[in-house]
């Protein structure tokens, strides 16, 4: 079939608005954070790839994640780029990421730990909610990552929601991670 000169140009500004959806989708404007609101629970739930941050029970703001790069279970053992299940603790505060900020999480905790001595490896750590990479620049205004699973096994949201969530979330915060 021969396309038109017509055609073409149709299907190119077809692909243009794919692709600029696609880069830029991600930047609809949210409505940020109550001011001054504590977030005292985290919620991540994997499989939707959302983390829900709640303030006295209440949800007040659900987020779109990335995770690590092999998502599918929980995280047993160093280098398995995936993502915790369970119950933990923001235990870590860190506005000097090389990830823009972090939270830290208290993985491994002691179920992790016994079932990775059980199998004879390093149950792993450091694990973070964090930004994008500083080595980005200024494509960080344009990268929207959340399409992709792409950590070692962390959470990671847009610069500007971390700031927000590093703002309201407090260490010993809870979160639960499901699958």
């Amino acid at each position: 079939m021969k396309f038109s000169y017509c055609n073409k140009v149709v299907s190119f500004l077809l692909f243009m608005f794919m692709v600029v959806n696609y880069a830029f989708g991600n930047n609809i404007v949210e409505q940020p954070l109550p001011k001054n609101c504590i977030i005292n629970k985290v919620e991540v739930y994997k499989s939707k790839r959302q983390l829900l941050a709640f303030s006295n029970e209440k949800l007040i703001k659900t987020y779109t994640i990335s995770l690590g790069g092999n998502p599918i279970g929980a995280k047993h053992f160093k280098g398995d780029d995936k993502t915790p299940e369970g119950s933990y603790l923001i235990n870590d505060k860190n506005a000097n990421s090389k990830y823009h900020k972090n939270l830290g999480i208290s993985y491994p905790n002691e179920n992790d730990i016994l079932f990775a001595r059980k199998n004879k490896l390093d149950a792993g750590g450091d694990i973070k909610i964090h930004g994008l990479s500083n080595k980005w620049g200024s494509l960080n205004k344009v990268i929207q990552i959340k399409r992709v699973d792409w950590t070692k096994g962390c959470i990671a949201l847009s610069n500007d929601e971390i700031d927000e969530l590093f703002k309201a979330v407090k260490i010993g915060t809870p979160i639960i991670i499901y699958p």
